[in-house]
C-alpha cells in the first residue's frame, strides 16, 4: 500500500511515519520545508515537498506520489493561533481532497479534535453535532472542524479521528511543552472544565488501525475524561512544576465517549491520562 501522509513532519506525523513505515506500507510524506524533508527522510519515509494552502503544487506532489489512500494529519500550532490553524483545516484539507479526488484516490484518514461537542455532563458520542452555539474564539476552530470533516467525507472511504488532547513529546503537553511552562510559571489553573487526553503514540497507532476501518468518526481519546481539578495537579508534578490554584473557569467542557472506537478495536497503550503523565 502506498500512503500519502499530508503533514508528514508534524507532531503526530513524526510518530506515524515510523509505525507505517514498520507495517511495510510505502509512505510519501509531503512537507513545505526542507528542513521537514530531511525529517520525513530521517523516519525512512519519502519527501514530497509541497503547500497545503497551494492547490496546483499539492496537486502535482499527490498526483506523482499515486497514492492508495491519503492520510491528513494538517495542523498549524506553532504560533497558537487557533485562525492560522482553522484556515489551514478548511483551505488546506479541501485542496487535499480535491488532489485526492483528481487523482483517484478513494480513501482518505483524517486527524480532527473531540471537543468539539457542545458543553455537558453525559458523554459525548459521534453521533452528536458540533457546538453550534459556540462563541469566538472557539467558533473559529468549530467552523474549520466542520469544513475539515465535510470535505473528508465527500471521500468514498473516509475515517474522522477525533482525538483528545495529545500528550507526550513534541505536544503542548510535553516537559518541555507550552503547558508545562505554563505550569511551572503558576500560570495554570486547576478549574473545572473536564478535558479528554490521549497520548501521541496512541493517537498514531490509532491512525495507523483506521486504515483497516470503516467509513465514519470515531472519538479517540483515553478512558477517563477528567476535570482541571484533577489533571492539573498531576500533571504539575509530572513536569516539576508547583500545585496549581483552584478557579472557576465557567466552562464545564465535557466527557468524550470512544465507546464506538473501542468496539472497532482501539487499544491504548495509556488508557488514563494518569499513568500517560508519569511518563513525561
Amino acid at each position: 500500500m502506498r500512503i500519502f501522509v499530508a503533514g508528514a513532519s508534524g507532531v503526530l506525523g513524526r510518530a506515524f511515519l515510523p509505525l507505517a513505515v514498520e507495517r511495510g506500507y510505502e509512505v510519501i510524506g509531503m512537507t513545505r520545508s526542507s528542513v521537514g524533508a530531511r525529517t520525513v527522510e530521517s523516519l525512512g519515509a519519502v519527501p514530497a515537498l509541497a503547500d497545503a494552502l497551494d492547490r496546483k503544487q499539492l496537486g502535482r506532489a499527490l498526483a506523482a506520489a499515486r497514492p492508495d489512500v491519503v492520510v491528513d494529519l494538517l495542523t498549524d500550532l506553532a504560533t497558537g493561533d487557533s485562525g492560522s490553524n482553522a484556515r489551514l483545516r478548511t483551505e488546506g484539507t479541501r485542496n487535499l481532497v480535491d488532489a485526492a479526488h483528481q487523482a483517484g484516490v478513494s480513501q482518505i484518514v483524517a486527524e480532527s479534535i473531540s471537543w468539539v461537542y457542545a458543553p455537558g455532563t453525559d458523554p459525548a458520542d459521534e453521533n452528536e453535532g458540533l457546538d453550534a452555539e459556540a462563541v469566538e474564539p472557539r467558533l473559529t476552530t468549530i467552523r474549520g472542524i466542520t469544513a475539515l470533516e465535510a470535505a473528508v467525507r465527500e471521500v468514498p472511504h473516509s475515517a474522522v479521528l477525533r482525538f483528545g488532547q495529545l500528550y507526550g513529546e513534541g505536544t503542548w503537553y510535553a516537559r518541555d511543552g507550552r503547558f508545562a511552562d505554563a505550569a511551572r510559571a503558576g500560570e495554570l489553573a486547576a478549574t473545572e472544565t473536564v478535558t479528554s487526553f490521549l497520548h501521541i503514540d496512541d493517537a498514531a497507532a490509532a491512525t495507523l488501525a483506521a486504515l483497516d476501518w470503516p467509513t465514519g468518526v470515531w472519538n479517540i481519546v483515553d478512558d477517563e475524561p477528567a476535570a482541571g481539578t484533577e489533571w492539573v495537579p498531576v500533571f504539575a508534578d509530572a513536569v516539576g512544576a508547583p500545585a496549581p490554584t483552584v478557579t472557576r473557569a465557567g466552562d464545564i467542557g465535557r466527557p468524550v465517549s470512544n465507546a464506538r472506537a473501542r468496539a472497532q478495536g482501539l487499544t491504548l497503550r495509556h488508557p488514563s491520562w494518569r499513568d500517560g503523565f508519569r511518563t513525561l
